[in-house]
């Protein structure tokens, strides 16, 4: 499956004033392995046809925003919209569309289908 190339920032992205506010994730980004849950991520979609996912460690990342945050599908969907700091937490430039929440909703039952959500629990 080929997926969206979320890792090119945008004229945008260079436009944002750097703000303690925005690494407020930073540290917790930062002490988690995840290249470790990518590679466990990396064989969910075996099928070469369709548009482009979403990377998964994007689409976890995601989930994780939402449990911390208590926030349904929809809202998450709104909040990454227009928060910088769970764009920059999911490393999602400005310019690049947002998982609308049946995306997200289809990601959490694929976890759900592979068992993956209770080896991450």
């Amino acid at each position: 499956m080929s997926w969206k190339n979320t890792q090119q920032n945008s004229f945008a992205d260079s436009l944002v004033v750097e703000h303690k506010s925005l690494s407020e994730l930073d540290d917790v980004h930062n002490i988690i392995n995840w290249n470790e849950i990518e590679q466990t991520l990396s064989n969910l979609y075996s099928s070469k046809r369709g548009a482009p996912s979403y990377p998964p460690l994007m689409m976890f990342k995601i989930l994780i925003l939402q449990a911390w945050y208590d926030l349904s599908d929809e809202a998450l969907e709104k909040q990454i919209a227009r928060d910088l700091m769970f764009r920059r937490f999911i490393d999602l430039s400005l310019s690049e569309n947002v998982a609308d929440h049946s995306s997200i909703w289809r990601f959490r039952q694929l976890l759900n289908t592979e068992q993956l959500l209770e080896t991450f629990a």
